[in-house]
């Protein structure tokens, strides 16, 4: 009986994350940086994985500080690590799209971004995932594009804090950024790679910060829910 309750509760959130989401693609013309919220949540994302050096680092902080969060997975890397993308799904932790190059998908023809979607959506399907938010690689849209992605089914996501971790600072630099923009309805952008390593051990320290301030760590759909200015 306690499995089955459990496994309603984890359908009734998944369900509550998609209507969120279809929230956030009726307004086809805006990209995601913040949720007005007056709840203190703010999700945690990270770019440019799957990555040896800081995946699995990355989710042994989560798992040890109870915490979820976003990972916007890029296809290339995927494709080269399905190990690390298994284990990301398997944590519970939430997948998202990075597109399938670091290439600005604004610059980019439609039809080769949308066959650069679906061979990352073909690599994901392996675990059970259909991404449904998508960021884009350097921040790279304008409204044009934001409405094609929610044709397409998707929810473009970018940021409120950025620590700028990928030019190897140190934990503390990091940590200390993050906390000095920390906000309710906050969307954090970390990445993963070698000019991150310093990163797990900032989210690790950002996660005790924050929290001691009242923060609790969501991920970028469950963040959608709690939109004020939506019913």
């Amino acid at each position: 009986m306690k499995h089955r309750s459990w496994a309603i509760y984890l359908a009734v959130g998944a369900l509550a994350a998609l209507v969120a989401v279809s929230h956030a693609l009726q307004d086809h013309s805006r990209a995601v940086k913040t949720v007005p919220t007056s709840r203190k949540i703010i999700a945690l994302t990270f770019d440019d994985g799957p990555h040896p050096q800081t995946t699995s680092p990355l989710l042994t902080v989560l798992e040890a500080k109870k915490a979820r969060a976003t990972f916007f997975l890029l296809g290339e890397n995927a494709a080269r690590y399905p190990g690390l993308v298994a284990a990301v799904a398997a944590a519970g932790q939430e997948i998202a799209s990075h597109g399938y190059r670091h290439e600005f998908p604004n610059r980019q023809p439609r039809e080769e971004l949308f066959a650069d979607l679906a061979r990352l959506e073909t690599l994901l399907a392996a675990v059970g995932v259909r991404p449904t938010l998508f960021r884009p690689p350097g921040g790279g849209y304008n409204d044009l594009l934001v409405a094609d992605l929610a044709a397409r089914g998707y929810a473009t996501i970018l940021w409120s804090v950025d620590p700028r971790d990928w030019e190897r600072r140190s934990a503390a630099s990091i940590t200390a950024a993050v906390v000095r923009g920390a906000a309710p309805g906050g969307i954090v952008l970390l990445h993963e790679g070698d000019c991150a390593a310093n990163t797990p051990a900032a989210v690790a320290a950002i996660i005790d910060r924050l929290r001691a301030e009242g923060y609790e760590f969501v991920t970028v759909s469950e963040l959608l829910q709690y939109n004020e200015n939506q019913p």
